[in-house]
């Protein structure tokens, strides 16, 4: 394998800033996420005291695991499941 000389990086003071105004922001989206979900978990508990909810008491997890189409139910554990058709 032939080694070649270390890259050079160089940090520029307008890299620098850059990075700061785009670490700022989105540090404002995310207050503006948590605040918007503090008040929605708030909005969405009092409507589903009011009514049935909008997920249909599916739980998130619940959720998921539909949409992937997994299905956590175990298989019974009986001879036909583990050994499957054998016939002898």
């Amino acid at each position: 394998m032939l080694r070649r000389k270390p890259t050079r990086l160089e940090l520029k003071l307008d890299d620098t800033e850059e990075f700061e105004s785009v670490k700022k922001e989105l540090e404002s989206r995310k207050k503006q996420r948590e605040e918007v979900d503090v008040v929605g978990v708030a909005t969405s508990s009092e409507m589903s005291g009011a009514s049935a909810g909008g997920t249909d008491g599916k739980t998130r997890e619940q959720m998921i695991h539909e949409r992937i189409g997994y299905k956590p139910h175990p298989k019974p554990n009986t001879l036909p499941s583990l050994f499957g058709n054998l016939q002898f």
